[in-house]
């Protein structure tokens, strides 16, 4: 299960750092927002020179996995 509506619509890099974006904003404190928006800009930058398009879909599923997971970690502790 996916943390917000869209993410189906998710197929490239610059859709999926919009979206990562848009998910910090769920996130419980600004310190938090701020950290993961720094590490969203890092690993963007880090992959922004990949071609391969099998490469950039798993990028995209793990980061989507990764988030979800995020999410859900800091929602359960409230």
């Amino acid at each position: 299960m996916s943390s917000m509506a869209g993410v189906e619509l998710v197929r490239t890099p610059v859709q999926l750092y919009r979206y990562l974006l848009r998910c910090c904003k769920l996130l419980p404190t600004t310190a938090m927002q701020k950290h993961y928006q720094h590490a969203i800009r890092q690993s963007y930058n880090s992959h922004a020179d990949e071609d391969d398009p099998e490469r950039i879909q798993m990028i995209i599923q793990r980061a989507i996995s990764d988030a979800d997971w995020i999410l859900n970690k800091y929602t359960k502790r409230k």
